[in-house]
Formats: C-alpha cells, structure tokens, sequence
C-alpha cells in the first residue's frame, strides 16, 4: 500500500552532545526523528551540537557516528554526507552564531546582562523568599547608558540576554497537545556567555532557522525550553534569519530505569556500548526502543524496522513516560536473532568468538564450518549473540586451555559421577560410527540400561566433562563435533579428576 502521508518538505534533525557514550535515551530519539523523516519521504539532518570545549571530545563524536552506523540509520545532510547548509559540527558555525547575536542586539531583540551570579543568586532567593517567580528579574533590561558605563568601569564582562515577550506562549505540541505558557514563568534567559560563547539556547535554534527545520522531536526533560525558542524564531524571522517559519515540536516521554527514576547516561543500563558488547542486535534494540512511548498494535511487540517506518505515527506515541525493561528488551532481541538466516547468524557471531581468542582475525574455512554446524544448536537457545562463547566456546578453546567451569565441576563431577564416566568412555571407544544417533544409543545402553541411571543423572556429567558446563548445546551432537579423539581425551581428565568414593 503506498505512504499517503509522504511530504518531502519534511525536515528534521538530530542533534547530539559529543559527551561520554551514547545511551539508549539517545538512540530513542534519533529513531524517532529517523522513522518521522522516513515515513514522510522528507530529510533527516544530523547535526552535532559541540560547542562546549569543556565537555566535548573528538572520541565522542566518532563514537556518535560509529553507533549511528552501527544502528543502521541514515543522514540526508551532516558529517561524512554534506549538504546545502555546512558546516554540520555547531563548533564549525561560531561565525554565524556571533553575527545572529550582533543582529539581535542591534534590533534590541537581546541585551547585555551585567549582573553577577552573587547578585543573581541573591536576589532569586529573595524572590523565593517573597513567593514569588525566581527567574531572571529583568534588572538590566532598560538600563540606561550611565548605568551601562558604569558596569562597565567596573570592569564587569556581560552576557547576552534574550528579551522575551510579555505574551502568552501556546502551541500545539505533536505529543501532548495544546500548552501554554505565561511570561512571568518565561523569564528573559542568556544566549551568549561573556566569553563570547554562544549556548545552545542560541545555536540551535538559529540552526533550526536556517537548515529550514519544520519538525523538533526531542525528549520531555528540554520542553521547558521550547516557549524561548519559539519566541526567538519568531526574533530571527524578524531580523531575516531563516525564512521565517518555526517549527512544530514533539516531546517524547522520559525513558525511566530502575526505582521509576529518569534514565540518566550514568545509569549502566542506559550505554549503548554495553548492548553492543552483549551482543544485541540493532534491528533487535531498536525494536525495543520504539516501544517506549509508541506500539504498532496491541498485540505485536515484534517487527522489522521497514514495519516500524510504516506505521510510525507521531500522534500515536504516549505521553506517559515508559519504563525500560531489560527483560523484554532481551526478549525482543532472542526473537530477531532466531530470525536470522543461518549464514547471517554465523557472520554475526564470528566477532563474540574473536573477542576473547577463540577464533582468530582471519578464521579459517575449518573453523568457520564447525561454527556453521554448532549455529543452529545454539540460535534456538540464544538472547544475545555473546552467549555463544559460553554455549560454544568449547568447541573453539585450544585443547590444552580447555577448563571445567569450578562450580558445575564442583556440583556434578562427584564421587557419583565416576562410574557414568568409566562406562561412558569404554562405550565411545568401541563405538563404530560416531554421530549423535550412535552416540545417543550407545550412552543410553551403557549408562541408563546397564547402570541404571535415568537419563538426567546420566548425561549432566558428560555434558560437563565434554563442554565444561552444564547448559550447552544437545550434548550428543556437541559430541559429534568436538570429534571422538577430544570427546574420550576430555572425558578421561573429568574422570582423573572425580573423587574416589
């Protein structure tokens, strides 16, 4: 069915802080912007907000465009793309900020602020004390030019302060609706530091202006925000910055972590490194991440990414902050893996097995094969895709490395044990044809039929003594490709190490 609701005139942004690691947070809210763009047919720009020399690092910002790689999204205009409105990085852009500022204060659309944070402070809480509104007073709104040059003899570096109007500020949020605001609880806020560094109250709205952004969705914590801007659109426009538009907003609901409180990137839970570490799938993750405020249907958790752009309707998505689930996300994520066809399954693997040695840089075609021939042991059983080390490792370790986890050893391989292992070995040994149907039979003959043990006595220390632990794949084809030479080899250390009875 063709998109009814396509609108190339549609243009939104995403436009993170290169700060520490990418959280889940953030990742909500590119997919959100990166879904709306796409639905639409209209562009997504992807910008980088790096005007904080303090905090900014060049490691975040190529960790930013790795994870957004990595995710899958693409960018219509931004870094390693172009596009008609460069430079993307805000640090790149100080000439423009500098001169938009010049132009409000000229129009006297801004001011200069003298007032130091002690005066502040103090009178903030004298407006406390009062009961009244504690923002910014308006002192040096009308400040006459003796006032100014007296500041100004002391020596006193000024600010650049946004004149708000005295109006109320509505607008129809694609999210929540009708808001409004009044101006007392808008005061006039700063632009510019007295260094000369503009704030992101500036630069992105004077970005937004400029880049012809017509949609802003970004998270509930900035909605406080949106009143200030929307006036100085209306600034800009008047002093020919843009075309004149302002933009429609979206708040998306807070993501809340553990105790119902506000996922922040401290939270360990919140990394996006951690998920990629674990072995998450994109497609996986992001499915999940939609999840937190928005659903294709009632009864659908499950979808592709391709559904998820189709169907995404930003009326749709819930005010109401969501609650991150690890569980579920996990779920989710097993569900896409199992959903990979075997080839891609072991492509994706290889990584989890090289991180800790198991395979080398360049695997060989050997081991490439046995991998492929353990994947649909293990892909039924699976989350995330690190779990193939625990579940398969054995069959990769150097045999000299191979070790038996000390708790399943500990808990299995007991005095008990001893006899299942005795016959187990002198069964395998005669055994002719060493595939899992044999194996199976001869086991259950030496050890169920002839010891008389059922069967989950029976195999658990095998599957210990052959794997190193007790949750692996099904123990006989484990068996099959460990091969009989290293099957008997390992079954004889497990035996030389249970004790006597």
């Amino acid at each position: 069915m063709a998109n009814t609701e396509l609108d190339p005139t549609v243009r939104v942004r995403f436009c993170p802080s290169p700060t520490g690691n990418p959280h889940v947070g953030l990742v909500r809210t590119a997919l959100f912007n990166w879904a709306f763009a796409r639905h639409h047919g209209g562009k997504l720009v992807f910008r980088i907000e790096d005007t904080d020399a303090a905090r900014d690092s060049e490691d975040s910002y190529h960790q930013l465009l790795e994870a957004m790689r990595w995710l899958g999204f693409d960018w219509d205009e931004g870094p390693e793309v172009g596009g008609p409105h460069e430079p993307y990085r805000q640090s790149q852009r100080m000439d423009i900020y500098a001169d938009v500022a010049t132009k409000l204060l000229v129009a006297g659309k801004a001011y200069h602020c003298y007032c130091s944070t002690v005066e502040l402070d103090a009178r903030r809480e004298a407006a406390r004390a009062a009961g009244k509104a504690s923002g910014y007073d308006g002192h040096c709104r009308d400040l006459t030019t003796d006032q100014v040059e007296v500041y100004r003899q002391e020596g006193r570096e000024p600010i650049v302060r946004f004149r708000m109007p005295d109006h109320t500020i509505a607008f129809d949020d694609l999210v929540r609706g009708k808001l409004s605001f009044e101006p007392e609880n808008v005061p006039d806020y700063g632009i510019v530091r007295a260094n000369g560094a503009p704030l992101y109250t500036l630069v992105n709205p004077v970005d937004d202006a400029l880049m012809g952004i017509t949609h802003v969705l970004r998270g509930e914590d900035l909605l406080s925000s949106t009143p200030r801007q929307i006036a100085l659109y209306a600034a800009l426009a008047e002093i020919g910055v843009g075309d004149g538009s302002t933009p429609r907003f979206g708040h998306l609901p807070y993501v809340m972590g553990e105790g119902n409180k506000k996922l922040s990137k401290r939270d360990p839970q919140a990394s996006l490194n951690l998920y990629r570490e674990r072995g998450f799938l994109p497609e996986g993750l992001l499915n999940y991440l939609a999840l937190l405020g928005w659903s294709l249907s009632e009864d659908q958790d499950r979808f592709s990414m391709e559904e998820f752009v189709a169907a995404f309707d930003i009326a749709k998505v819930n005010a109401n902050p969501a609650r991150f689930d690890l569980k579920k996300c996990e779920s989710i994520n097993g569900d896409h893996l199992r959903l990979l066809d075997p080839a891609e399954f072991v492509r994706r693997l290889v990584p989890y097995l090289q991180a800790p040695g198991l395979l080398p840089a360049e695997p060989t075609a050997e081991q490439l094969d046995l991998l492929a021939k353990v994947a649909p042991l293990t892909q039924e059983r699976m989350v995330v895709l690190s779990e193939i080390v625990n579940m398969a490792g054995f069959l990769f370790v150097d045999p000299a490395d191979f070790t038996v986890d000390p708790e399943d050893a500990a808990k299995v391989l007991t005095a008990d044990a001893r006899p299942v292992l005795a016959a187990s070995i002198q069964a395998l040994t005669e055994l002719a044809d060493f595939t899992p149907e044999p194996i199976q039979a001869a086991l259950r003959e030496a050890l169920v039929e002839g010891l008389g043990i059922k069967p989950k006595f029976a195999f658990t220390p095998l599957r210990v003594a052959v794997t190193g632990r007790r949750v692996s794949p099904p123990l006989f084809e484990s068996m099959e490709l460990l091969g009989r030479a290293e099957t008997l080899r390992r079954l004889t250390a497990a035996l030389e190490l249970t004790p006597q009875a």
